[in-house]
Parts: structure tokens; sequence; C-alpha cells
């Protein structure tokens, strides 16, 4: 036999022999999931209410899957970009982002540019609710929620409200108020409800919508003018809620996680798990409550149905307002 012709058959033998004992070995077979990083996307700047609650869920999260959790922001655009940003994503369970109702909804109702449909985003685990309040400043001109409308009509525009993205659940709240009272105001638009919080502090906006972790955080500081609650917030019972002052109105923000549309479902059930695993743990639950966040537990199936019931509920409130 050709030397040469033994020597390729004997090669061939010896990696056709090391292919089988990888395969046997599960070294060529994919690997069980998670087997590499996940990459956690928050919509919005560092210190909100989204990367408040990643990092103290991104420990648990990181316990249940066996893989480093990675903590990444991609903010702008009222967490529009970050949105876009998933629908792109490869659908494999590796990327996921913190979802904000009714933004996910309005959004693409709204705009035709937002860069992503709702339908893009598959929802996976809802875990918290926020409500929203209206607030100035102590030393601000205004004393309640009636001297602040009276001084709007008189002076139109001339009042800014500051808030986290535009057709979030801030700037909605923003939309409502000027259609239920008549009054101009100006809207001030901020990356997210840390750097708005932050502006308004600092007397770049005569108001804010706020959410209630951030009220609860500066209630010393700052006089509530209306909470967008059905009945009074348990941690801030001196605080009225719009409806007591003759005004149809509530306010919140839902949050949760979402991965790109056509992720497995094996991927998602266990994603799913972790997150409930997270959002269930005792002293998660006692923190959020603690900061004025309403604890929720809703898995995917749960969750979507309810973003579909919302859909519904959101189109009609922008429909009355005129923007769609």
């Amino acid at each position: 036999m050709n030397t040469a012709f033994t020597r390729l058959v004997t090669t061939t033998l010896i990696l056709l022999s090391l292919a089988g004992f990888a395969f046997a070995n599960g070294e060529v077979e994919d690997k069980a999931f998670p087997s590499k990083t996940i990459t956690y996307m928050i919509p919005f700047n560092p210190g909100g209410q989204s990367d408040i609650t990643a990092q103290y869920q991104k420990e648990i999260l990181e316990e249940e899957l066996g893989v480093s959790v990675v903590i990444k922001y991609v903010a702008g655009a009222g967490g529009a970009v970050g949105w876009s940003t998933l629908a792109k994503a490869k659908p494999d369970g590796y990327t996921i982002s913190g979802n904000n109702l009714p933004h996910i909804i309005a959004q693409p109702l709204v705009r035709e540019d937002a860069g992503y449909e709702t339908e893009q985003l598959q929802p996976l685990y809802l875990f918290q609710t926020t409500p929203i309040g209206l607030t100035v400043l102590k030393d601000s001109r205004w004393n309640n929620l009636e001297e602040f409308i009276a001084y709007a009509k008189a002076n139109p525009g001339a009042v800014t409200i500051g808030g986290s993205g535009t057709y979030s659940g801030h700037h909605i709240a923003y939309l409502m108020l000027q259609q239920l009272t008549g009054a101009e105001f100006t809207y001030i638009a901020s990356t997210g409800a840390a750097p708005s919080v932050a502006n308004f502090l600092g007397g770049h906006t005569d108001a804010l919508f706020a959410n209630s972790n951030d009220l609860v955080t500066h209630n010393d500081d700052i006089i509530i003018l209306g909470m967008g609650t059905a009945e009074r917030f348990s941690l801030l019972p001196n605080a009225p809620t719009f409806i007591e002052q003759g005004l149809n109105m509530k306010a919140g923000i839902d949050r949760g996680v979402c991965v790109p549309a056509g992720t497995p479902a094996e991927e998602m059930e266990i994603l799913e798990a972790a997150f409930r695993k997270a959002s269930t743990d005792p002293a998660f639950m006692a923190k959020m409550e603690e900061m004025g966040m309403v604890v929720q537990n809703m898995g995917a199936a749960e969750y979507e149905a309810y973003i579909e019931e919302t859909t519904e509920t959101y189109r009609a409130i922008l429909e009355k307002l005129g923007v769609i």
C-alpha cells in the first residue's frame, strides 16, 4: 500500500476516533442552557427603578442559572433604544431586557419610528408596579394641586413638569393632567427616572411626575400634589390622590423582563423560574416594599395576557388624548 495513502487513512481514523470520543462526552453537543454569560439590558440610565431592581435580582439569578448575569445600560428615547436593540437580538435566551408598561405599548402605537413593535418583546416575568405622583419642592410657590392648576391656567406653558421619557408612564400622566384640567404645561423629558429626579431637585423643572420610591426617598423635601392611585398610598398617607381631588386619573408603571420574540420555550421556562425565585425571595420583596414599590408576580403566560388586556386600555386612553 502507498505510504502516503496509509498515513492519510491512519490520520482520518484517528480524527474520527477523537470526534467520537468528544461527542460521547458531550464536547460537540449543544451545551445545556445556560452555558455562558447572560446580558440583562436596562433601557434607562443607571440609578433608576429598573436598575435598582435588577441589581437586587442579580445575585439570585446567578445562583439559579449558574452563570454570570451582566447588567448593560442601553438608554435613550424613553427606553425605545434598548427595546429596539432587544428586538434585533438573537432569540437564544442570552439577551434579556427590563420592560415597562405602558412604555412598550404606547411607543409603538404613537411613533412610526419607535424601532420595535410590542409583539417583538416576548413577556417573561412581571415583578413590580410603581405608582406615580406629581410633586413640587417644599419651597415652591404652590402648596396644593388647586393652586398649581390655577397658576398654570393663568400662565399657559410657563410651568415645567419633568418625567422619564416620552409616551412613558410619566408622559402619559402629564398628557392626562392637561386634558382633565384644561391647563397647559411644558414637559421636560429625561432619559430615565434618576436624571429627571436630579433635574427636579436641582430646580431645573418646577414639578415632577415621579415614581413612588423617589417620592418616599425625598418626602421631607417635597409636597406631593397628587398620587395616581385609587386610594392613598400606604407609605405616603398624607399625600392626596388625584381622584379624591376630583380628577379621574390613575398613573403607574409596571416593570418586568422580556426576551426577543422567538426565544425557545425551554430557555424561557428556565429564565422564568429564575426570575420567580428572585422575585419571591423574602428579602427582595421586603426591600421593594420598603422602597415604595408594589411587588407583583406574573409568569410568562399571565404576563402576556396582561399586556394584551392593557394594550386595549392604553389604546383607548391615547385615542381619547388625541395622540393616535
